[in-house]
């Protein structure tokens, strides 16, 4: 069988209700295409029947693939095991719940043909809940794009397709499935958004819970020292510690003078505490700073990893 030329990766927890219908739309949209393709589904510890009847799908097509993680890892390690494990050029990752429709991956697939690297979408009409979904995700993208640079509408939206060499490249782990856009910005990747068809969920319960609101607030975090810190770590370390350690100086400074020239009493000032612990606290950051310098260098020298990423080479030989 030909390589694929476009590989659909989905990760699945306790679909059973769904993953054949979708089974059957997704070969129905795929085949017009004309072109290879494969359907990587990757059971992240489903405890029903979820895995039994994907392996019934790949006995019926070479097309189909399944993967069955060991345990619940969750959605992040789930498609990144997926795209470890795809071939195509091309790789469209959606999720298992029906939610997200296939019959938008041709214009997903049209639009990265444009010369775009990442096709984000878009659920305009979205189909959630409008306090508990909707507006939290409103305000979560918002600030995603304020605070990366990378501005969509709609970050959570798992329907996308990428370049497999943009995507191939990018560690994802915690909850940094969400933040694929912004991070494939780090390596100069064109990204887009399209607005996709949103379903109502008809079988099945959400995997969403109030307690991903913590994590993704913390890879958020992450995600903005990778993206604009992570050569360069003793700017944001060591501008930070100086200027706690300046704060601290000029405190104790100030109170240095009122001691020396004054005779003023400092034994009961809680500001000579103050000064002092920001000094301290300037110095330890600092420190921090050279020390993760240190280490980024070592990361880039002892692997030869480049600093840069090169989207096409032309009359050089490599």
């Amino acid at each position: 069988m030909d390589d694929p030329w476009i590989s659909v990766v989905i990760p699945v927890y306790h679909e059973k209700d769904n993953i054949g219908k979708l089974n059957d739309l997704l070969l129905g949209v795929l085949k017009t295409l004309d072109r290879p393709f494969e359907i990587i589904y990757v059971d992240d510890g489903s405890r029903d029947e979820t895995f039994s009847l994907l392996k019934g799908f790949c006995s019926q097509s070479p097309c189909v693939k399944a993967i069955s993680l060991r345990r619940n890892f969750g959605q992040t390690a789930a498609m990144s095991a997926g795209f470890d494990f795809a071939r195509g050029e091309i790789i469209v990752a959606m999720d298992g719940d029906l939610q997200n429709d296939p019959a938008d991956i041709p214009a997903l697939l049209s639009k990265l043909e444009e010369g775009y690297d990442v096709v984000n979408g878009w659920r305009k009409d979205r189909k959630d809940k409008l306090l508990s979904r909707r507006i939290p995700s409103m305000i979560a993208n918002a600030v995603i794009g304020m605070t990366t640079g990378v501005r969509l509408h709609d970050y959570g939206c798992s329907l996308k397709a990428y370049r497999a060499e943009v995507i191939k490249n990018i560690p994802l782990y915690g909850e940094l499935h969400r933040f694929i856009p912004a991070l494939a910005s780090i390596y100069g990747a064109r990204i887009t958004e399209i607005p996709v068809r949103h379903h109502p969920r008809i079988s099945g319960a959400s995997k969403y819970t109030l307690s991903r609101t913590f994590r993704v607030i913390m890879d958020l975090f992450t995600v903005t020292f990778l993206k604009f810190f992570a050569d360069r770590p003793l700017h944001i370390f060591g501008w930070s510690g100086l200027l706690l350690f300046i704060m601290g100086f000029f405190i104790d400074g100030y109170l240095a003078v009122q001691k020396i020239f004054f005779g003023a009493s400092l034994a009961n000032r809680p500001l000579l505490l103050m000064g002092t612990l920001l000094i301290l606290a300037g110095l330890q950051i600092f420190s921090i700073g050279i020390l993760a310098e240190i280490q980024i260098r070592t990361y880039y020298e002892a692997q030869g990893k480049p600093i840069y990423s090169i989207r096409e080479i032309v009359n050089i030989e490599r």
